[in-house]
């Protein structure tokens, strides 16, 4: 359960716009895919939470896929020694924000730096998300070096070994 604001709908309603029963709504409350406020004994579901749970969401190329695994792989080191892989994501994102200045890539840059600032939590969202903008900054990661070359070659073989196609 959220604090939510906005537009609140009943879980009668919400079924209505998902075209289902409202035991479902309220399943999908209780596993939290829908967030909600009680109001009293009752559930309240933002509208935008309804839409937002209507769209439908994104696929990712093989390319974003091959580097999504490479990034949980950086979050595993991550983990493991958070100084060493945040310090040297750091040097990089040094190095690289001088040679993109004034660049669409500096912005990228730029909001690695806010995300690396919140800690190690904030970092894992990025490399473990298939959210858009953690999509979007993995183009532009600051954890190159932070993989051995054998490493990165076996998560590499292991991904084409996936046929890294996603069951429907």
């Amino acid at each position: 359960m959220v604090a939510l604001s906005g537009d609140l709908l009943t879980t009668g309603q919400v079924a209505e716009l998902l075209g289902s029963s409202r035991q479902q709504v309220v399943n999908l409350c209780e596993r939290g895919d829908l967030p909600f406020v009680k109001v009293g004994k009752h559930r309240r579901i933002e509208r935008a939470a309804v839409e937002a749970f209507l769209r439908p969401k994104p696929v990712l190329t093989r390319d974003q896929l091959k580097s999504l695994w490479l990034h949980q792989a950086v979050a595993g080191s991550l983990v493991t020694d958070p100084d060493k892989i945040l310090s040297k994501a750091r040097e990089n994102l040094d190095r690289l924000l001088r040679q993109h200045q004034g660049t669409m890539t500096e912005i990228w840059l730029k909001r690695w730096q806010e995300k690396i600032n919140e800690g190690v939590g904030g970092v894992l969202k990025v490399l473990a998300s298939e959210d858009p903008e953690a999509v979007e900054l993995r183009q532009n990661s600051p954890f190159a070096g932070v993989l051995s070359q054998s490493q990165r070659k076996k998560i590499l073989e292991s991904f084409t070994r996936s046929g890294w196609k996603r069951a429907a």
